[in-house]
């Protein structure tokens, strides 16, 4: 009988902490896929939201306070004890540094009372496999398109740990173009998603916006110039409508921009993800991180892969943002895999800044 493997995995990364039990075969080389037995998550969206964006210091005394009563919530979810988890994973990088350690201090901390081995995990690696705990799992090898906060990226995807960038933001990321958008829209904290649904209900061809290195020849993408033809539309909107600020034009002008915007930006993401599995030949997408929730984006790219016959794969809704199930996922993965091997050495560093092409 194959050993199994319980692997609680911690992410501390940004401003949400998650805590998560994974199952999977201790055998490595198995092609079992990890299980998830239970998760739960604590967003600090809420106490961000008076200054505007994450403040890092708050950010990880909240992680303090959150990373044990969710462990515990999580344990007894899966009817488990401490004592019968056998591996620790925690996010290493990139991230907050001062959140990041907090996640790696808990770890290792409670690896060395359990006497367990700890692994620390690539958050975008994290990202990368969390279609995998979907009802509709991926197979490799894959084109995957990243696009989680401040990252995004194509890659080629062969295996665990086998990852070739095949393009990236050299500026502002999809996300960011979102969040920064949003901002100059008056919306509150974290707008991205308050635009996407108020691009539902507008018109996105109302506002002739670019599509920064659409046709660049090449698959890396900026959207420092699309907030910029945001920033001056909508000033010239004001101006038009006689009024002093964004928020008091009519919702449906407000609406018209936040549909152009978004189309701007799945535009360029489903444009370059169809080049980059054209140029590799591959047949299989998937796309991963906080923006891979996006109604237009996945209505988009499901609509292109169709006509291509190309599979596409999402994590899970309720796993696209940051979450302890994915770390704990890649962290198995990577065990199965014999990509790496879990430690008893309890010393710890943080990776603030880790480009996930040098695993």
């Amino acid at each position: 009988m194959v050993k199994k493997l319980l692997v609680l995995g911690i992410e501390s990364s940004c401003d949400e902490t998650g805590v998560a039990l994974v199952a999977c075969e201790a055998a490595s080389g198995s092609p079992e896929v990890p299980r998830l037995l239970a998760h739960a998550l604590y967003s600090q969206i809420e106490m961000h939201q008076a200054f505007g964006g994450v403040v890092p210091e708050l950010a990880s005394r909240d992680h303090i306070r959150r990373v044990l009563p969710l462990a515990q919530e999580v344990l007894d979810g899966a009817h488990c004890t401490l004592q019968d988890i056998d591996v620790v994973a925690y996010t290493r990088g990139p991230g907050l540094a001062g959140a990041l350690l907090v996640g790696a201090g808990v770890a290792c901390a409670l690896g060395a009372a359990l006497a367990r081995p700890v692994l620390g995990v690539h958050h975008l690696e994290g990202h990368l496999l969390s279609p995998f705990l979907s009802a509709d799992p991926p197979q490799f090898p894959f084109v995957a398109l990243l696009v989680s906060g401040g990252h995004t990226q194509l890659m080629r995807v062969d295996g665990v740990g086998r990852y070739a960038l095949l393009g990236e933001s050299i500026d502002d990321a999809a996300g960011e173009a979102f969040d920064k958008s949003a901002k100059l829209m008056g919306l509150d904290y974290p707008g991205g998603p308050l635009l996407a649904r108020m691009a539902e209900e507008g018109n996105p061809k109302a506002y002739a916006l670019p599509r920064p290195l659409l046709h660049s020849g090449n698959l890396d993408f900026s959207f420092a110039g699309l907030k910029t033809a945001v920033l001056v539309q909508s000033q010239k909107m004001v101006a038009a409508g006689g009024v002093n600020q964004f928020e008091a034009l009519p919702r449906v002008q407000q609406c018209d921009l936040a549909a152009s915007t978004q189309a701007a930006i799945v535009d360029v993401l489903v444009k370059k993800s169809m080049t980059a599995l054209k140029e590799t030949g591959l047949t299989r997408l998937v796309v991963a991180g906080g923006v891979g929730a996006n109604r237009h984006l996945r209505a988009e790219l499901n609509a292109a892969c169709a006509k291509r016959q190309i599979r596409v794969h999402y994590p899970e809704l309720h796993l696209c943002t940051d979450n302890g199930a994915m770390i704990a996922l890649a962290a198995g993965m990577r065990l199965q895999s014999g990509q790496q091997e879990a430690s008893m050495a309890y010393a710890f560093d943080v990776k603030p800044r880790w480009p996930l092409d040098t695993l």
